[in-house]
């Protein structure tokens, strides 16, 4: 197992947590260069009536507290799910230097699907960005959520 499988393996379990709240089951850990988990956070959209309660936000405002600073330079921030705009937007200005996620979002991906906000050459920090670690694995998480969910409203309409 790698390193990158290592660390999606316990962003999917804090994802699977997220899920069981009912929450989007999406998580995001930050780790520092010496491979120590400097922060971890998962979807919490839904209970705290919070647009910005993404897991990624989340995990980048405590591992900055944590460091007591906003560059986050040596980081890497492990995510289940491609993160959109805003995501992506925050890991550019924390200036995490890796990010790692599973699996892509043709719908709202802010890295490489609908907007490449990491790749643009008009920033001046570059993150480098790998995609596809354990990414059936967090398409099922995803999908069964999703399926489940509507299959709840189905049955509440009725």
């Amino acid at each position: 197992m790698t390193q990158d499988e290592y660390w999606m393996k316990h962003v999917l379990s804090l994802a699977k947590t997220a899920a069981k709240l009912k929450e989007v089951p999406i998580a995001a850990i930050i780790i520092d260069e010496n491979n120590h988990v400097v922060s971890s956070a998962y979807n919490l959209k839904e209970s705290q009536f919070d647009p910005c309660g993404h897991a990624e936000i989340k995990a980048i405002r405590h591992a900055g507290k944590k460091l007591q600073n906003w560059r986050l330079l040596n980081c890497t921030i492990y995510t289940n799910l491609e993160p959109c705009v805003m995501c992506a937007g925050a890991i550019y200005q924390s200036r995490i230097k890796r990010l790692v996620y599973a699996a892509s979002d043709k719908k709202m991906g802010g890295v490489e699907n609908v907007f490449q906000i990491l790749d643009s050459p008009q920033i001046n920090h570059k993150t480098e960005w790998e995609n596809g670690i354990l990414k059936e694995e967090s398409q099922q998480l995803l999908s069964s959520f999703f399926k489940e969910r509507r299959s709840a409203k189905q049955s509440c309409s009725k």
